[in-house]
């Protein structure tokens, strides 16, 4: 009907949008994933610190240079993704390294069990620390592009209205996607990360440090996704729990294009996007993620 022909461009257009920043977070765990075949439920939590990061950075340079608004807002976000890099990095060289590579070998179930545990207990250590450290209410990184829409004509009789805000970070999530693909596969480091996830056995007798590898592959892929976090953070007000929210996603989007794949993880989080807003034309807004009930069934089948 005609309601239904106004409502679907609208919705398609904010569906592409919202699913590129999905598909940047998912990149993030499909690098995980790709390279280290671990599964890490704290992955929405990391993404909840690269929030808290943006809203802090975005902070102290508006405190400092005066400026609020332009491009501030997404170099506090891209500066995020460094720095949850060092935390990634580390939590891995302390904590991930003792349940995965070699030493998984060792373990039941080829140590998935006990990434299942210990990744859980860091996503209720990180929820509780980030609890008390900044509180419970609701913040996001408002700017006045949060606010502003473009005007987009649709054919004769539809107009579209675009949030500015979302329409950046879209573009800043398709910008890193291709920043990260070039990397996996043209420099020495990706090489080095595609070999050691291809065969780790026999990337250590090329002089490839697999360990290393593992490290760097976990603290990209906690960066990548932190910065999709700060992307969401512009639009969306957060809270120490909201990684809930997000690890789901994630995880229906990486099965959903393939397990380990960049480029299907970027699609399948498109796809998670565009089905959440075409479902609000039938159901209501606050239901809208039971449309993923039927696309997040292959990912608990994919997980036991």
């Amino acid at each position: 009907n005609a309601s239904t022909i106004e409502t679907t461009p609208p919705a398609t257009v904010a569906g592409l949008l919202v699913g590129a920043i999905y598909g940047l977070m998912c990149v993030g765990l499909a690098l995980i994933f790709g390279v280290m075949r671990v599964i890490n439920f704290a992955q929405g939590d990391f993404m909840m610190l690269g929030m808290y990061g943006a809203f802090y950075i975005f902070a102290a340079l508006t405190a400092v240079f005066g400026v609020s608004g332009g491009v501030t807002p997404y170099v506090a976000i891209l500066l995020t993704g460094p720095l949850l890099f060092i935390v990634g990095y580390a939590a891995h060289g302390l904590l991930i390294s003792r349940v995965s590579g070699t030493r998984s070998a060792r373990l039941d179930g080829d140590g998935h069990y006990a990434q299942l545990i210990l990744t859980l207990g860091i996503a209720l250590i990180v929820q509780n620390g980030a609890l008390i450290a900044f509180g419970s209410q609701l913040i996001s990184v408002r700017t006045s592009l949060s606010s502003a829409a473009w005007t987009v004509p649709f054919g004769d009789e539809i107009m579209l209205f675009v949030n500015q805000a979302r329409g950046v970070a879209a573009v800043v999530s398709v910008a890193v996607i291709v920043a990260l693909t070039l990397l996996i596969s043209r420099s020495t480091l990706g090489k080095a990360l595609r070999a050691s996830a291809d065969n780790p056995e026999a990337a250590t007798y090329m002089g490839i440090d697999v360990a290393r590898s593992h490290r760097l592959a976990f603290g990209l892929g906690v960066g990548v996704t932190a910065i999709a976090g700060g992307l969401l953070a512009t639009t969306l007000p957060f809270q120490p729990f909201v990684g809930l929210d997000y690890v789901i996603v994630m995880y229906a989007g990486v099965v959903l294009g393939g397990m380990g794949s960049i480029g299907g993880a970027f699609l399948g989080g498109m796809t998670i996007g565009l089905v959440q807003q075409l479902s609000t034309l039938i159901l209501p807004t606050q239901l809208q993620n039971l449309s993923l009930i039927h696309i997040s069934e292959p990912t608990r089948h994919a997980l036991l």
